[in-house]
């Protein structure tokens, strides 16, 4: 799966400081590797299978079972699992690639960060220029990153003024090849239906956010298949300034689950860049942001502070705003509606692939458990995705997304980020790999 193709012109050589090119895998992805006598989370249940010794050859899982039931093929590459944990990798479902005037090296860059991080999947939220371009080298190995799944520009008010340009832009992005489209705010109800309807014939998915002329219900009922960061129910249940009603929400719950629809709910994004809460300061000052341009922590810093500063800012009503959020996220949960983990990074201090550490924890804090958690990351994306590919879970023929821990993520989900290292579709990378990788992003921002 790899590709000897080194765009930017880098020798093998280069592989000391841009090892987030693909091509500077030691080994190969094409062989066989093995995970031997490992404590094994497959995410079919919840469930720790110990001394499992799991097969990959090219970007499949190819066997799997009990250590003494699995031949080990003379000249595979052997990753001693004993006391550690193999998990399926991990998706963000709202991400985003690099905007401006951003290099192609540090495309590259950013996808390396998703997938140090354990993230091996990423669904992209608003198409860019070259973003096609970045999906296939991305995707047949060239780069090591996360497969991409994209949206193309977005449909919003600032860009479809009537239902007829509605529909040609649902069917010109379907020919450009698109994987699903993204709503934004601004759409007339005419125009959102022009969407629904054309998506349908096209045969494309629709998903994001609600716009307010739209209301979650309608939504729901045209076929939106996600709802992204929440704000839609919120709305609907009155919690944004006060108590959310309760008989309101089991409705839209109701309606949710009935639709099969899901919900990705950005919980810590929509925190600090929508509700403001938060220390600029100290946010600016987390460890992750020395693999950001500084210019661009600047900017999330200024901007944090001009919301906290402006004449309507409320802190109380952030805070019942956030707690209201956790809440819903918790009842949500509870009554089985469809979630999937996102972050909607890069945005407002969510550097990518990092920022899925600190969603974790906000979706602890909501009460789901870390099975619960890790269900929102492997197994339900797979579900999402079952007619792209087969992965999400550990299981032979599903796609070779592999994340290695020291400790037990069932036990504190937080133990995702004490890695011995990370597999994409198939290539693995030590944990000593990915601190070398993610040394040499640092130094190329001056950090």
């Amino acid at each position: 799966m790899k590709s000897n193709r080194l765009s930017l012109g880098f020798a093998l050589a280069a592989c000391a400081v841009a090892p987030f090119v693909a091509a500077c895998q030691k080994g190969s992805g094409a062989g066989v590797t093995a995970f031997v006598d490992v404590n094994l989370i497959p995410m079919d249940s919840e469930r720790i299978l110990p001394g499992h010794t799991v097969l990959v050859r090219g970007d499949r899982i190819v066997e799997v079972g009990p250590a003494g039931s699995v031949e080990v093929p003379a000249g595979a590459d052997r990753i001693d699992g004993f006391g550690k944990y193999l998990m399926p990798g991990l998706s963000e479902m709202h991400g985003h690639t690099p905007g401006g005037n951003a290099s192609e090296e540090f495309r590259e860059q950013v996808m390396f960060l998703y997938a140090a991080n354990g993230v091996t999947t990423v669904r992209g939220m608003l198409g860019l220029p070259g973003d096609l371009d970045l999906k296939a080298r991305t995707n047949s190995g060239e780069i090591w990153g996360p497969t991409l799944y994209l949206a193309g520009p977005s449909f919003s008010g600032g860009s479809i003024d009537s239902p007829e340009q509605a529909t040609e832009r649902v069917w010109t992005q379907k020919r450009e090849g698109w994987d699903h489209l993204k709503i934004h705010p601004g759409l007339s109800r005419a125009e959102y239906d022009a969407v629904a309807a054309s998506a349908a014939q096209a045969g494309i998915r629709f998903a994001g956010h609600v716009p307010a002329d739209v209301g979650i219900r309608h939504a729901i009922l045209m076929g939106q298949e996600t709802f992204d960061h929440l704000d839609g129910y919120m709305e609907d249940a009155g919690g944004l300034r006060g108590p959310m009603d309760q008989a309101k929400m089991k409705e839209l719950f109701d309606l949710t689950i009935a639709a099969r629809a899901w919900v990705v709910p950005t919980m810590v994004l929509w925190e600090v860049g929508v509700i403001g809460l938060g220390d600029p300061e100290a946010l600016a000052a987390y460890p992750e942001m020395r693999y950001w341009p500084p210019q661009g922590v600047e900017g999330w810093r200024n901007r944090l502070s001009g919301i906290q500063a402006s004449g309507g800012w409320d802190v109380e009503r952030a805070r019942l705003h956030a707690s209201n959020r956790t809440q819903l996220l918790g009842m949500m949960n509870e009554v089985g509606v469809g979630i999937l983990m996102g972050t909607d990074s890069p945005q407002m201090f969510s550097v990518p692939g990092f920022s899925i550490h600190r969603e974790l924890a906000a979706m602890a804090e909501a009460g789901m458990s870390p099975y619960e958690i890790l269900v929102t990351g492997t197994r339900n994306v797979g579900d999402y995705f079952q007619r792209y590919d087969s992965f999400g879970t550990v299981a032979a023929g599903r796609r070779a997304d592999l994340i290695l821990t020291n400790s037990n993520p069932l036990g504190d989900v937080a133990n995702i980020a004490d890695r011995a290292g990370v597999m994409v579709r198939g290539v693995w990378k030590s944990e000593g790999e990915i601190q070398e990788g993610l040394a040499a992003i640092a130094a190329s921002l001056g950090n």
